[in-house]
């Protein structure tokens, strides 16, 4: 399938190579010459002549010849240099994909929606993915169908855009068409390993979109769009290995099925009067359980204390009691891939003119997701089940309910000879979590199976106020200047009691006083654990709600002064009311070596503000030890605790960024040839660090300071957001476009792309003198591949389309490089686990082909396939900690593309 897959790609360049040497004198070329806004706040230039790398995509044709759907997908596939994946069992991470540009973190690059700041999501990354301990902005609250065109600027902009511009800017901007446009999308995985590898279809979608655009006066415009869309959840889970059913499990299920509760008998097993009714119970339904050797039901029989038959009925039966039940082992996988989903969104974009120098404009929408994933299989043979309920053990899920609301509104006009620009944007995010098909294992049978554990809000309000002029001087001059006031509230909200508590024997909540014999246990005395299982609500502990504002001031100076030479400079001054001030500069130029030949360079610092939630996040349990309450988990990093240990608090990321590049236009083949080289050093980045645990014993001074600070903070175990680590990125860009119209009506349009990219930590590890001893769990070896391996260093798209009259054949290739997974294992099986010894997925090429057909200027169809080779990552090792009991086939931390498999669509699009 790879020499085939290569075939494919060999192929491409070959019809490429035909068309493009195969010219003639009478064809003609198309100059490409797409304006660029971003980046700029002149009157735009074209993508040669900007002094930094933006790429344009068309959206809407991208939606029309390919698979995707939503923004992330399109980027993912579009530019090499940005990556996002979904992920499967990593809890909110199920439900927004974490979206990196040039191996950067989610936070560390900007998005605007039409060119003004889009606020970021609620959700903090705290799993085992890349960008942990980041928080990005949600590309897919906005619909992809809403949208005109994106803008990527590959550059550090914090001078020009503010906080988190360090990697790179992305700019969406709505439509503004009239008339009325539509498109149905359906679509699903048609793979053998569908359905857990039994084959078929599944991970089904169903969206439709609908835009309308309608002229207002003789100059206005609103254009509004409707979004919905429902998917079914994928799963590529193995058949569970291990453990299922102990010689309990099956006792207590024969008398379950004669209406007796074993379980029922008791709350505590060493805190009941009917002891002996117990012991005879399990003995009378001994009995009955065929596949039990004479032996052992004689070792049941003889058993006179509890304690003796916990030392037997552990016994492993998981063989004999499926078939008994009738049940095969995969029927116990969890949900290893894709979350169910539905959304519905609506977002509009509008502009009426006041007078012939003045206009107002207002643009957002809403975003109402309701998300569906599955946690791990909560077996029958552990305490977390209740075997009187679901005596097959059950899988616990997590409800998302996800809003966004955004709403932008401004006048902008000439005064003076000025450019004005006054604006308004609001947003706000609110994630809750649900949780169902679960227990509260503590509450027994009366648990109730669904549960409201809380979940968290953002909201950003942004002022600005622009002005920009452009002066007749030597070959241009444009001066802007204006100011910028934002204002941020995040909010973590408690969940329902019975989500984060445990009760006793007696339905009170436990605490400190609480015995240990009026806590409620399972059979073989474990107790039953707190909180909805698979994901505990947050506590009034963990409720919080803080806010900042900040400040910016800006000015910006693009000159020209020659025909050949473009000079740009920027400068930004923000303060910010939690952590202080910061400036920022940019340097940029580009020069015309020759005709169609271009330099460029450029040379910026920039900054990026710590998230509200890395400030204010926590998700901590309090554990009871001997008597004494101890807490264990991610603290807050203005918290006691954080203090007690040495954290400091959390102040801004700085960067500096250096690129340089060239542009090369030859119109007469129609291809501008593209290549920027980058270096962005950052310091002080925020981590999320490891667990830190108290000392034991005492083995030295170090260890006795540590304790004394664990016991003043009331924590046994935690970890902490820090400004733990410094960083070095490095890489090139290269794009190739090219466009030959063949003959009347045959057009080709050829695109390639690759990125290099190497993010490495420099430096030493920024730790408290408190922690010294435990430095690696600052920056663990999980969190560096975190850093540097999890996502490609190598990615190369080659995207292929020829346009025969009313038909279009899309052909599309990526490269994606390596990955690591994070966790330490001994993968090649030699007995020995070295510090850096990691499963690595290795390197793939997958391809795309859509085929569509124009049945008139109004109506179109497109019909293909995203890896229509079905080619799959790397299969993770056997090691059962890696694959927990063979249900992560494929890694669950890292994924170049998913693992998913072949997917097939239909899309019908009209337009009026």
């Amino acid at each position: 399938m790879r020499n085939f897959d290569k075939k494919i790609i060999t192929a491409s360049a070959a019809l490429i190579s035909a068309f493009y040497f195969g010219q003639t004198d009478s064809a003609s070329s198309k100059t490409i010459d797409d304006v660029v806004i971003l980046g700029s706040r002149g009157s735009g230039r074209s993508l040669t002549e900007t002094p930094v790398p933006v790429d344009i995509i068309n959206i809407s044709k991208i939606l029309r010849q390919s698979p995707v759907n939503n923004i992330s997908q399109a980027l993912n596939y579009v530019v090499p240099s940005f990556s996002s994946t979904s992920h499967t069992v990593n809890d909110g991470t199920d439900f927004v994909d974490p979206a990196l540009l040039r191996g950067l973190g989610p936070d560390q690059v900007l998005v605007l929606l039409n060119g003004k700041r889009r606020y970021q999501s609620s959700l903090i990354n705290v799993t085992l993915t890349p960008g942990r301990g980041s928080v990005g902005t949600d590309l897919n609250a906005i619909p992809a169908f809403a949208l005109d065109k994106i803008e990527v600027l590959r550059d550090g902009a914090s001078a020009q855009y503010g906080s988190d511009a360090i990697a790179g800017v992305v700019n969406l901007g709505l439509k503004r068409r009239l008339g009325l446009s539509g498109q149905v999308f359906l679509g699903g995985y048609a793979s053998p390993v569908a359905n857990n590898f039994s084959g078929g279809v599944d991970g089904q979608t169903i969206s439709a979109d609908l835009n309308y655009g309608a002229r207002i006066g003789e100059k206005g415009f609103i254009n509004v769009t409707g979004s919905v869309q429902y998917r079914d959840p994928y799963s590529r889970a193995g058949v569970r290995q291990g453990n299922i059913y102990n010689a309990y499990n099956a006792i207590n299920y024969r008398a379950l099925q004669n209406g007796i509760n074993i379980d029922g008998l008791y709350k505590n097993i060493t805190n009941t009067s009917n002891t002996q009714q117990i012991i005879n119970t399990v003995k009378q339904y001994a009995s009955q359980v065929d596949y039990f050797s004479q032996d052992f039901k004689d070792q049941i029989s003889g058993a006179n204390s509890i304690s003796a038959l916990q030392g037997l009925l552990g016994k492993d039966f998981t063989d004999q009691e499926l078939n008994y039940r009738g049940l095969e082992r995969k029927d116990f996988s969890l949900r290893a891939g894709q979350s169910k989903l539905q959304s519905a969104q609506l977002f509009f974009n509008s502009e009426i003119p006041v007078n012939e120098e003045w206009k107002v404009y207002s643009f957002g929408g809403y975003s109402y997701r309701l998300g569906n994933a599955g946690g791990f299989y909560r077996l029958p043979n552990t305490e977390r089940n209740i075997n009187a309920v679901t005596p097959n053990g059950y899988l616990p899920q997590i409800e998302a309910n996800v809003n966004d609301y955004s709403l932008a509104a401004g006048i902008k006009g000439k005064w003076n000879g000025w450019n004005v620009d006054l604006s308004n944007t609001f947003g706000k995010n609110a994630f809750n979590f649900g949780v169902v098909n679960t227990f509260n294992a503590s509450l027994i049978d009366r648990s109730p199976r669904t549960f409201e554990a809380g979940g968290s809000e953002f909201l950003q309000n942004t002022l600005n106020l622009d002005f920009s002029k452009k002066y007749d001087v030597l070959h241009g001059l444009n001066v802007a200047f204006g100011g910028e006031y934002r204002y941020e509230n995040y909010k973590v909200n408690a969940g329902n009691e019975n989500s984060y508590v445990s009760y006793d024997i007696f339905g009170r909540v436990v605490t400190a006083a609480t015995p240990d014999n009026e806590k409620v246990t399972d059979f073989f005395g474990a107790v039953r654990p707190a909180g909805s299982q698979v994901f505990p609500g947050f506590s009034p502990d963990n409720a919080v709600s803080g806010s900042r504002n900040s400040i910016a001031a800006y000015a910006d100076v693009e000159i020209e002064p020659t025909d050949w030479w473009l000079l740009e400079g920027a400068i930004r001054f923000e303060n910010y009311s939690d952590f202080g001030s910061t400036f920022n500069y940019k340097l940029a130029t580009n020069v015309k070596l020759a005709k169609n030949f271009n330099w460029r360079g450029a040379v910026s610092t920039g900054f990026r503000a710590p998230s509200l939630a890395q400030i204010y996040y926590s998700s901590t349990s309090t554990l009871i030890q001997q008597g004494q309450t101890t807490q264990v988990g991610t603290f807050r990093n203005n918290s006691e605790a954080a203090q007690a240990l040495g954290i400091p608090k959390l102040k801004q990321e700085t960067s500096q960024s250096y690129s340089t590049g060239i542009t090369w236009k030859i119109p007469a083949l129609s291809l501008v040839f593209t290549a920027d080289a980058y270096l962005i050093k950052i310091k002080d980045r925020v981590v999320l660090t490891d667990l830190f645990f108290r000392p034991s014993k005492i083995n030295g001074p170090d260890d006795q300071v540590l304790q004394s600070a664990f016991d003043l903070a009331r924590a046994s175990a935690a970890n902490f957001f820090a400004n733990a680590v410094d960083s070095q990125t490095k890489g090139l860009d290269i794009t190739v476009s090219q466009n030959t119209r063949i003959s009347e009506g045959i057009s080709l349009e050829n695109n390639l792309g690759l990125n290099l990219n190497q993010t490495k930590r420099v430096g030493d590890i920024h730790a408290s003198p408190k922690l010294v001893s435990q430095i690696n769990n600052y920056f663990s070896e999980p969190n560096r591949v975190y850093f540097e391996e999890a996502v490609p260093r190598i990615k190369a798209t080659l995207a292929n389309t020829l346009k025969f009259s009313a038909l279009t054949v899309a052909l599309r290739n990526s490269y994606f490089g390596k990955v690591t997974d994070a966790d330490v294992l001994d993968t090649n099986f030699d007995g020995v686990t070295e510090s850096r010894e990691h499963f690595v997925l290795n390197d793939r090429i997958v391809t795309d082909l859509s085929v569509g057909y124009d049945f008139n200027k109004n109506i179109s169809a497109t019909i293909g396939s995203n890896n229509i080779f079905n080619i799959l990552p790397a299969k993770s090792p056997d090691i059962s900690s890696l694959t927990a009991d063979n249900q992560f086939v494929y890694s669950r931390q890292v994924s170049q593309y998913g693992i998913g498999g072949r997917f097939v669509f239909a899309r019908v699009e009209f337009k009026f």
